[in-house]
């Protein structure tokens, strides 16, 4: 299949749009005036490594895949979860090179578990059956040598059809460049992190850290909405009627699910409290609220928006309202309505247009109170108004001087700003000569080094700033996801404290055989059954309590170590221990109440209940005390066992040490027949030559078996001595040619080395001997009368067998018949060879002796 390139749209123009530029034609309806330019300095779009600075026709190609991989049929009606899994998966996915159309990825479970924010269970449950069922994924798990899983390689068969049918105009069926930028969007806006050894580390996305419920509709529902955002950060609303009670921005989101707008109204409210989406209303002429719009802030400061005060989608509690352009204050300065403006907006919002002016043209320069709202991001402190350095307390000044934002100085700044002064101090405006809280301001200040360490000052104990995000450390971060929360509210000498109890938990269950990469969504998992059965992060009123003794230990159901509230923590399946303990307690209600029944049979149900709990009890008591016993026995049992190892390992060091004692002493004796020192009692010449003789005396002895007369010592010495004499003449011939090839000027020079040599020359000598004699005297005694006899037999009984009956002279029959035979023979000549040398030793010892000798 040839490569699949990008449509031919995709590439008539830049892929990021360059709305700074200025000389170049407008397209229809562009305003005229200049465009702003980013802080950065470049042009809108261009030069950024920031994943969500999308150019327009980029942005509507990623739109145009992810609806159409929605929008297949097989996808199209499953929940989000298997959705989102899907649009992963395929961005995951590998572009085609050349004529090979390979579109696989591969992941594990707990890693797109990760990526979506839910459990591993969840995935293998919920998500990868489902898109298997309506054949929107394909997958095959991936295994190494030894048969352990490695992966699982994904397709995603929209793709695929895509790729197949569709070829290059496909929707689908994005190039490299896109598949990459469509996956670095999503790292930016839900990727989970990495920290690889020796390559720096990704960060996480936006919402790496909404897990649980609702949390892919949520990643499925930023993502809808970034690709529908332009570059103003401005999300394209929808148009017609929609219900006052949602508004516009849940109907839109709505309408990118395809759920209800009660529904989305929630997600976008999750989002608000995210950080990543907020609400602004246009302001009108009349000064009432205008139209609602939704801003993306993640999308906004990509492109280097200054972001005027915008509202929540929803929240309690007082804030400013935006500040018009032109609402500047008294005696301001002139550059600060350009400082506090905000920038152009590329393609139809920006400064030039009046419509989305935040001041009307008639509105006097002070700032408009509003309430109500809480503000999502902070507050451009523009020095320009009264009451706005008192922040979202929702109080009244005390009272306004005039002048109130002169120093006691004379220079221009802010009185007071974020002073605590404001609340128990003196007037607003008023500068008193001393105070108190200022003082300890100052010595605050003060006791802060040069490394941003707190110190105590006038006696004052030095306290841990705490950490507002999680560790750094992403094994942490995944195990404390889900009480992010309560994480916020610790002080650092608690953050401190729970992170070791962290590093600990896990270490345990990787000690309990759970994979390293595996623990901490195993740990995540068991703080959000505890959040569950506390019923929330809202009702743990006490948090480091609650997550040093009930959040993160084990709780063991059964005795079982590897028991978590019955569950396997190596398996993640019901703990069978916890079922059998269940099933005896159950079959010992059971048998209490037949013998309350039979013993007592005129009870009545409460009174029967009572005597049931009653025995109950006393069974619990009993079991315990033999528990008790039992664990005492144990204990004696295994120091028992530890003594009796100890005492079994002093016994092997003292028999390993007399042993050594004994090694060093027999090497310490002289050689009993040449008298060498330090030659353990024979030293290595003697020793040859000693096998030497033995070797040349059983050669005399095989020579005998089947030449010499038993029964004749003088026959038997005969053939001895020539055995002793061919041997002898075979190892004067091994010396000769021995010498042909050494040095003979070396051995002259040391004659103790050609001593050794001639006697392990004489030893390979005669044990080459000993097994030609052995093998003459089996041949010979082979063709005895008596083996020749047994030969016959086992021909004849081979030849006689059932199968060969219709043929017994046949080739098959004869060569199996010969092989009897000549096994037979062999069998005979063994027995004849070991039956000869029994009797030449036991009748003639004196003769064999002499032999040897």
């Amino acid at each position: 299949m040839s490569a699949l390139a990008a449509p031919a749209a995709t590439m008539d123009r830049p892929l990021w749009p360059v709305d700074g530029f200025v000389d170049g034609p407008r397209l229809p309806g562009q305003r005229s005036g200049l465009r702003s330019v980013p802080a950065s300095g470049q042009l809108d779009g261009e030069g950024s490594d920031d994943p969500l600075r999308l150019g327009r026709t980029m942005r509507l190609r990623l739109l145009a895949a992810v609806q159409a991989l929605l929008a297949d049929p097989s996808i199209a009606g499953l929940k989000d979860a298997p959705k989102l899994a899907a649009v992963v998966l395929y961005a995951k996915s590998r572009a085609p090179k050349g004529k090979k159309n390979d579109n696989q990825t591969s992941i594990w479970g707990a890693e797109l578990g990760r990526w979506m924010g839910v459990t591993e269970s969840t995935v293998h449950h919920k998500v990868l059956p489902v898109l298997r069922g309506t054949d929107a994924l394909h997958t095959q798990v991936v295994t190494d040598t030894k048969g352990h899983p490695t992966g699982l390689d994904c397709l995603v068969m929209p793709l695929w059809n895509a790729r197949k049918g569709g070829g290059a105009g496909h929707p689908l069926a994005l190039d490299k460049a896109e598949l990459a930028t469509l996956l670095r969007l999503l790292e930016a806006l839900f990727g989970p992190g990495w920290a690889p050894e020796g390559k720096e580390p990704t960060p996480p996305g936006l919402l790496a850290g909404r897990t649980g419920k609702g949390a892919a509709t949520d990643r499925l529902g930023l993502l809808l909405m970034v690709l529908n955002t332009p570059a103003s950060g401005w999300l394209q609303l929808c148009g017609g009627s929609v219900k006052k009670k949602e508004g516009r921005g849940a109907a839109t989101l709505a309408r990118l699910l395809g759920c209800s707008p009660s529904g989305a109204r929630k997600v976008l409210a999750r989002l608000t409290e995210a950080g990543v989406v907020a609400r602004q209303h246009r302001e009108t002429s009349t000064r009432m609220r205008g139209r609602a719009r939704v801003i993306l802030l993640p999308v906004a400061r990509a492109y280097g928006r200054r972001l005027a005060a915008v509202e929540a989608v929803s929240g309690p509690g007082p804030v400013f309202s935006a500040r018009p352009d032109g609402a500047c204050g008294d005696h301001a300065p002139a550059g600060v309505a350009a400082a506090l403006g905000t920038t152009g907006i590329c393609g139809a919002e920006g400064p030039g247009d009046a419509e989305d002016r935040e001041r009307p043209d008639g509105a006097e320069l002070h700032a408009d109170h509003a309430s109500g709202v809480t503000p999502v991001v902070p507050l451009q402190l523009s020095r320009c108004f009264s009451g706005e350095g008192r922040g979202a307390e929702g109080r009244r000044p005390k009272r306004a001087c005039a002048g109130e934002d002169q120093a006691a100085s004379g220079e221009t700044s802010i009185a007071g700003l974020g002073s605590p002064v404001a609340e128990d101090g003196p007037l607003r405006g008023e500068q008193p000569n001393e105070s108190p809280v200022d003082e300890r301001v100052e010595q605050r200040a003060a006791g802060v080094g040069a490394g941003g360490r707190p110190k105590a000052v006038g006696g004052g104990k030095a306290q841990r700033q705490r950490r507002v995000g999680l560790p750094a450390d992403l094994r942490l971060r995944v195990a404390l996801g889900p009480v992010a929360w309560l994480w916020e509210q610790l002080s650092g000498w608690q953050q401190d404290q729970v992170e070791a109890a962290v590093k600990a938990e896990l270490a345990q269950l990787a000690g309990l055989g759970v994979a390293p990469e595996g623990a901490p969504r195993l740990l995540a998992d068991r703080l959000t059954d505890r959040l569950q059965e506390t019923g929330g992060e809202a009702l743990v009123d006490k948090p480091f309590p609650w997550l040093i003794r009930r959040g993160l230990p084990q709780r063991q159901a059964c005795s079982h170590r590897k028991c978590d509230d019955g569950v396997r923590l190596d398996t993640g399946e019901d703990c069978e221990n916890c079922g059998n303990v269940i099933h005896l307690r159950r079959a010992w209600r059971a048998r209490i109440g037949a013998d309350i029944d039979r013993e007592l049979p005129g009870l009545s149900a409460g009174e029967r209940r009572r005597v049931l709990e009653e025995r109950l009890r006393e069974r619990a008591a009993i079991e315990a005390e033999d528990l008790v016993w039992r664990r005492e026995q144990a204990r004696v049992q295994q120091a028992r066992r530890d003594a009796a190892r100890a005492a079994a390992m002093e016994q092997a060091e003292a028999d390993r040490a007399a042993a050594a004692a004994a090694d060093a002493v027999r090497r310490a004796l002289p050689c009993e027949d040449c008298g060498q020192p330090q030659a353990a009692g024979l030293c290595e010449r003697c020793d040859h030559t000693r096998q030497t003789e033995i070797l040349i005396g059983e050669a005399g002895l095989y020579a005998a078996v089947w030449s010499a007369d038993l029964a004749d010592p003088g026959s038997v010495a005969a053939v001895a001595d020539q055995a002793r004499t061919a041997i002898g003449d075979s190892v004067a011939a091994a010396w000769q040619e021995f010498l042909q090839i050494t040095d003979v000027a070396a051995l002259e020079a040391n004659p103790e080395a050609a001593q050794d040599a001639y006697a392990f020359a004489a030893l390979q000598t005669a044990q080459q001997a000993v097994q030609e004699y052995q093998a003459t005297a089996l041949a010979m005694l082979g063709r005895t009368e008596e083996a020749e006899a047994e030969a016959r037999r086992a021909y004849k009984t081979e030849q006689g067998r059932h199968w060969f009956k219709h043929n017994p002279n046949g080739a098959d029959a004869i060569a199996a018949a010969t092989r009897a035979a000549d096994t037979a023979r062999e069998r005979v000549a063994d027995y004849l060879l070991t039956t000869r040398l029994e009797q030449l030793r036991e009748l003639a010892p004196r003769t064999v002796s002499a032999v040897i000798a």
